[in-house]
């Protein structure tokens, strides 16, 4: 029998990506098997809109520069051009139909992404397209029985990742960057230097 090949995902605005980013994504690929990690960025967040957020060509160029070294790990636009707001649920519906049904999808996300599922657009659309790699955020905790009694299903689509817990914020080194303060220890080298060659984050509405 073949083997079912296993591919992850990780979404968001990337706004910048991160060390954390990155190690989530080490780890997902090693302790799941996967073949590899499409980093998947946001164009437009439903929750956010566009005001604040840096252009995607920028972004996309920064996920290029954090992922070069990691042949394991590719960019996706399997959101980038599509119009208005993006969906979890959507976008891998996108990827499902993109891969064929002979791929094992996961989807990597936080303990805090988990917590508030039931707020997501079709929650249950998006349980049925792949499983949910769950990693731990500090301070942040998924009751699984109550999700489950208003999920149907969800328990057996979690994965929880045994992995350090990733206490990065975006907007924190989006506020170092506007201090002067270097985000060095923060974010691969090629990202800084692109940030800093680019002005990003100088803004004070930034």
């Amino acid at each position: 029998m073949a083997r079912i090949e296993k591919i992850g995902v990780l979404g968001g605005t990337f706004d910048p990506p991160h060390r954390g980013h990155l190690l989530i994504a080490r780890e997902a690929l090693t302790q799941l098997g996967l073949s590899q990690v499409l980093f998947a960025p946001t164009r437009q967040p439903p929750h956010k809109g566009l005001a604040g957020i840096t252009p995607i060509a920028a972004r996309l160029e920064m996920v290029r520069r954090a992922i070069a070294a990691h042949p394991q790990f590719q960019l996706s636009r399997v959101d980038v051009d599509q119009p208005g707001a993006t969906y979890t649920a959507d976008t891998m519906r996108r990827l499902r139909a993109q891969f064929g049904a002979d791929v094992e999808l996961f989807f990597i996300m936080g303990m805090d992404s988990l917590q508030s599922i039931l707020t997501w657009r079709t929650p249950a659309e998006l349980i049925a397209v792949c499983k949910l790699v769950v990693f731990a955020r500090p301070g942040f905790v998924a009751d699984l029985d109550a999700l489950e009694a208003q999920l149907p299903g969800v328990r057996a689509r979690v994965v929880f990742l045994p992995a350090p817990p990733v206490d990065i914020a975006a907007s924190d080194l989006q506020r170092r960057v506007r201090a002067g303060e270097s985000i060095a220890e923060f974010v691969p080298a090629t990202v800084a230097e692109y940030i800093a060659a680019q002005g990003l984050y100088r803004g004070a509405s930034a």
